[in-house]
C-alpha cells in the first residue's frame, strides 16, 4: 500500500475510532475527532503530516501501487 493510501486509511480509522469512543465511553472524545479534523486541514495547507513521517520511518514507500 502506498504512503498516501496508508495515511488516508489511518485518518479514516482514527476518525471512526474517535466516534466509537465518543458514543460508548465519553462525549469528551469528540475533541479527539476535532483534533483529527484540524490535523487533516493543516496538512492540506502546509504539507506537513506527522502520520506520513511515522509511516515513512516504518518503511512505507510513496507511490501509486498497492
Amino acid at each position: 500500500m502506498s504512503l498516501d493510501k496508508m495515511v488516508l486509511a489511518f485518518a479514516g480509522a482514527m476518525t471512526l475510532l474517535s466516534v466509537l469512543l465518543t458514543w460508548y465511553v465519553s462525549p469528551y472524545f469528540l475533541w479527539f475527532t476535532v483534533f483529527i479534523g484540524v490535523n487533516q486541514i493543516q496538512s492540506a495547507f502546509t504539507g506537513f503530516c506527522p502520520a506520513a513521517l511515522i509511516f515513512r520511518k516504518l518503511g512505507v514507500k510513496p507511490g501509486t501501487a498497492f
